[in-house]
């Protein structure tokens, strides 16, 4: 895939992930909200007699209200469905109607139509309920790359995922391995022995969680981690703890000084060269070089307003953007001046800024923040990159930098 496809694949995602967010957010006072899922060879007339049969048999429906909506809702697809010839887009079709509730009692008919999602619906779903089915969409756009990640000493062990971006900590525990020094009375050669079955019992208790958690999706697993101080690891290893299916994954061992729930952000750097096509990595260089210009060149710009005017000027190389940002920007206009571009929280209001006449400045347009600086980076030929903040300076990114940096092509003192 080239950077131009990886970018628009990128803000596909991004479109459709503020559209099941939204989604998501809905619900209906009963079973009234639709949603169909339609495979690209399904035939759309096929469709319209499905939905023209629901139609009829929501006829059956005893609540009068929960009738009207249902049958609404279906007729808002049936609608839409006009717009497409004999078969759906390449990846098919999602279609969401329904009467949701806007409170007071009162309710709103909203319809979606989601075409070509990123992977081909595989087959056809028709969904009644409180809710707006989004799972199956969800599905086709979490990150890839699945890995098993293990640390462990003698005293503690963590197991987690590396889930294309996102490193989550799942089970833990404690050993009861004595320490090197025995209690009086103790043999040396008969503490020893203990000590030795207290490690084996706790690396097969490692063991067990590592297989519970990774086993079942061993066919789907990109590989497995392994980290912590030597020789622990290599003892863990060496010993064949682990469920051979999971051993033959093993890609690497790692030294790692935390064996806590930190431990496995540190691994997962350890591992940096064995995972460089992984998602996180590649977002980790991204903000590496952000902070290396912000450090020791002039080369770099944070915050909305300075990245936005960089990027009017065509000065933007790189626009790095935090995946967890959520927020829209409005545009105000005074008469004599230039428009004011404010950033708010999504759905929140503001003050408009004061013209130069001493009046307020007039809102004239309102947009989602993101869609706003990619746009104006596609028209300036800018690379958008998405940062997540499951790692240190992707969390720094956002919470101290708002989300929005750049990376220059030249010096320009804004």
């Amino acid at each position: 895939m080239s950077s131009l496809e990886g970018e628009r694949a990128d803000r596909r995602k991004y479109e459709y992930r503020k559209v099941i967010e939204e989604l998501k957010e809905y619900e209906g006072s009963g079973t009234q909200l639709v949603t169909i899922y339609v495979p690209p060879d399904r035939q759309i007339s096929d469709v319209v007699a499905h939905v023209t049969q629901e139609h009829s048999e929501a006829a059956n429906i005893k609540s009068k209200s929960t009738r009207t909506n249902v049958q609404d809702a279906l007729t808002s697809i049936k609608d839409r469905l006009r717009y497409y010839d004999t078969f759906p887009p390449d990846n098919g079709l999602v279609l969401f109607s329904g009467a949701i509730d806007t409170g007071g009692g009162q309710t709103d008919m909203v319809t979606r139509a989601l075409e070509d999602p990123p992977q081909p619906i595989q087959s056809f779903r028709y969904h009644c309920d409180s809710n707006f089915l989004t799972e199956p969409l969800e599905e086709m756009l979490a990150e890839k790359g699945l890995y098993g990640l293990i640390v462990l000493d003698r005293r503690e062990a963590n197991v987690g995922w590396l889930k294309g971006k996102r490193i989550e900590p799942v089970k833990s525990a404690t050993s009861l391995v004595p320490g090197k020094q025995r209690q009086g009375g103790q043999s040396a050669q008969r503490f020893a022995r203990l000590r030795l079955e207290a490690i084996d019992k706790f690396y097969q208790e490692v063991a067990g969680m590592a297989d519970e958690l990774f086993v079942p999706r061993r066919h789907e697993i990109d590989g497995v981690l392994v980290g912590g101080p030597s020789p622990t690891k290599d003892e863990f290893l060496d010993g064949g703890y682990l469920h051979h299916e999971l051993q033959d994954n093993v890609l690497g061992k790692f030294d790692v000084s935390y064996t806590d729930e930190s431990g496995l952000y540190d691994l997962v750097d350890a591992a940096e060269d064995v995972l460089a096509d992984a998602e996180i990595m590649q977002d980790k260089l991204e903000v590496e070089d952000f902070f290396k210009e912000l450090h020791s060149g002039e080369r770099a710009t944070y915050g909305f307003e300075p990245t936005r005017q960089n990027l009017q000027m065509g000065a933007v190389d790189r626009l790095l953007v935090s995946e967890d940002l959520r927020q829209d920007v409005i545009t105000f206009e005074c008469p004599d001046g230039d428009p004011h571009y404010v950033p708010v929280g999504r759905g929140k209001s503001t003050e408009p800024p004061t013209c130069a006449n001493g009046e307020p400045a007039t809102e004239v347009e309102r947009e989602d923040l993101i869609e706003h600086l990619m746009t104006l980076a596609e028209q300036r030929g800018t690379e958008v990159k998405f940062i997540s903040t499951d790692f240190e300076k992707g969390e720094q990114l956002y919470n101290a930098f708002g989300g929005v940096a750049g990376i220059l092509r030249y010096e320009t003192g804004v």
